[in-house]
This record gives structure tokens, C-alpha cells and sequence, in this order.
């Protein structure tokens, strides 16, 4: 009984280690190669209209040992919203949950031959319970910076209308005072 309890102690002692010697090698979705298509869009950023204005700040990071990308968004106006993106091994797609204080979007896809993210669910408006198809694209562009395009589906007309189209600026490039003000609040 007392050479059982020892051995078990000894497990239990050895466990933490042997967990971060896996751990110094990377977790698994830190070394998975699917996880890392998204990649293209963690940093910081500062995130402009296709009139060149600030639309807002958003940071973009990985976390829970690289197995999540949480977006914190900060619109000029003075919204704000919040993404879980991850690799859905259930769905063997990327998806996104957004939510802000009006607007819900529940999406999944992947990267299309080009190299941009394509999601395509929908958009739920809290108040008012209406939802509609919705998709979004982000595509890296060889200066650093991302396209982001969203659009909703038209119901009446089949069509699809821009919701938001963006420019994201790495932060760290773009001496943008207002964007800078924006990170503080």
C-alpha cells in the first residue's frame, strides 16, 4: 500500500513537468499548420473606410495555447465587439462568433485558393431578432495590410450589399494619433 501511495505521489509530482516539456515544444494547435491560416491577421491595427478614414482600432491575438484568435474591436464612433475565431474540427472549417452590444454573426469557412479567408453564415440584429445571410473575406496584402469585406444578403433581391469594407494598417506603421487615442479608452 505505502509503495502504491509513494508511486502515485511520484506520478502526480512529474506530471506538471512532463506537461511543460510538451509544452516547450509548442502546443498542439501552436505546431498545427491548419491553425496558423489565420495567422495573417494577429497584431494590432488600425483600421480605416474605403474613404481613408479611422474607422476604428482592433487588436487581434492568439490565446489558450494557440488554439483561439480573439479580436477587441474599438470603432472610432465609439462601438466596440468582440470574435473567437478557431479552427472547428467538428466543422473541418475556420469560424468566427462575433458579438457586440447589437449584432451577432456565427460564420465558418476557410482559406480560398488566393490565400483569403472566407466566412459565410449569418447575422443576427439583436433588437429587432432579424437575421440574414452574411459572409466576410479577409485578404493579406503584400504591404502588411488586410482587406477586410464584409456583406450582407438582400433578401428581397438576391443580392448582396456591402455591410463594411476596411483597410487594416499594422499600428505599429501608422503614427495615427486618433487611432492611438482609440487603444486607450
Amino acid at each position: 500500500m505505502r509503495t502504491t501511495l509513494l508511486a502515485l505521489i511520484g506520478c502526480l509530482i512529474s506530471m506538471p513537468m512532463a506537461v511543460g516539456a510538451e509544452d516547450d515544444a509548442g502546443s498542439f494547435c501552436e505546431r498545427d499548420p491548419v491553425r496558423a491560416q489565420f495567422d495573417f491577421w494577429l497584431g494590432d491595427w488600425n483600421v480605416y473606410d474605403p474613404n481613408d478614414n479611422l474607422a476604428g482600432v482592433n487588436r487581434v491575438t492568439r490565446t489558450e495555447a494557440g488554439c483561439l484568435i480573439r479580436e477587441q474591436w474599438t470603432g472610432s464612433a465609439g462601438g466596440t465587439g468582440f470574435s473567437m475565431n478557431f479552427w472547428d474540427a467538428h466543422l473541418a472549417a475556420w469560424r468566427q462568433i462575433w458579438v457586440s452590444s447589437g449584432v451577432q454573426i456565427d460564420y465558418s469557412g476557410g482559406l480560398n485558393d488566393a490565400g483569403t479567408m472566407v466566412l459565410e453564415g449569418r447575422i443576427t440584429y439583436l433588437e429587432s431578432g432579424d437575421s440574414f445571410d452574411f459572409r466576410g473575406t479577409w485578404t493579406p496584402r503584400d504591404t502588411g495590410e488586410v482587406i477586410q469585406h464584409f456583406q450582407q444578403a438582400d433578401p428581397q433581391t438576391g443580392g448582396w450589399s456591402d455591410w463594411f469594407v476596411g483597410r487594416y494598417v499594422p499600428a505599429s506603421r501608422d503614427a495615427n494619433a486618433e487611432a492611438d487615442a482609440l487603444r486607450t479608452r
